[in-house]
């Protein structure tokens, strides 16, 4: 399978008082077409400053972070947005959805960003949402929804574009274990259609759904162990164009 994200010797620095903290102090990360990878690790490790240097969200100290063979940690702020509407979904430990937004609107937004019609970013919205289990939810706002909910259609806003990756920080980290298994469940569908997950969670538990997870220690990748065999599956983009 090819290589859709990749970190090679990624570090980053930050100063904090007049004192430098290291981060990352060099870390190696090759993530496959269709894989499902987890990163654990204490707090403090580095998790999320990997995440955030991998969507583009901050700038590596050395290193490269490179996107379906294209090198993106020297693009401008620009481009990176540019990118990121393209090829990269996110989705966010507290949700991050438009509170002036409906839940419809919120997913569509990303569609309607790389210039699709709004009539076509509506239908694809709305479907999204009735198969992550909210049809009746697409006209209400973030705040009447549930945390479960809320997630929900964080998820569907990252998959809207089918991206290269999606990226999640924590995605089940602020629910109740009903909730987050829902969510784990909806993670599992999008693997098992080929879309490539990467995501930072302390749970035990939800990296055991991954097909790989990775250890970070000290800003360094401390193990990695794989869970599953390679699955067959086909890629989101390919079954899009199918249809």
């Amino acid at each position: 399978m090819t290589a859709v994200l990749e970190a090679r010797n990624l570090a980053k620095t930050y100063e904090t008082g007049g004192a430098k903290v290291l981060a990352l102090r060099g870390v190696d990360l090759s993530i496959k077409r269709g894989e499902f990878v987890a990163i654990m690790g204490p707090s403090g490790c580095g998790k999320s400053t990997l995440l955030n240097l991998l969507a583009g969200f901050d700038r590596p100290t050395a290193g490269e972070v490179w996107l379906g063979g294209e090198r993106i940690d020297e693009l401008s702020e620009t481009e990176l947005a540019r990118l990121r509407r393209r090829k990269i979904g996110f989705v966010f430990q507290f949700f991050n959805l438009l509170p002036t937004l409906t839940a419809v609107e919120n997913v569509e937004l990303p569609l309607l960003l790389v210039g699709q019609r709004r009539r076509k970013a509506r239908t694809s919205a709305n479907a999204l949402l009735s198969d992550l289990g909210i049809p009746d939810k697409h006209a209400v706002a973030p705040a009447e929804l549930s945390g479960g909910q809320q997630q929900r259609v964080a998820l569907a806003r990252a998959l809207a574009n089918t991206p290269e990756i999606v990226l999640a920080d924590e995605p089940t980290g602020n629910l109740d274990s009903a909730a987050a298994r829902d969510v784990l469940g909806l993670l599992r569908q999008a693997r098992d259609l080929g879309q490539t997950l990467l995501l930072v969670t302390h749970d035990a538990s939800v990296a055991s759904a991954a097909d790989r997870v990775i250890t970070l220690r000290d800003g360094l990748v401390a193990n990695e162990t794989a869970l599953v065999a390679a699955r067959q599956v086909t890629p989101l983009l390919e079954l899009e164009g199918a249809q």
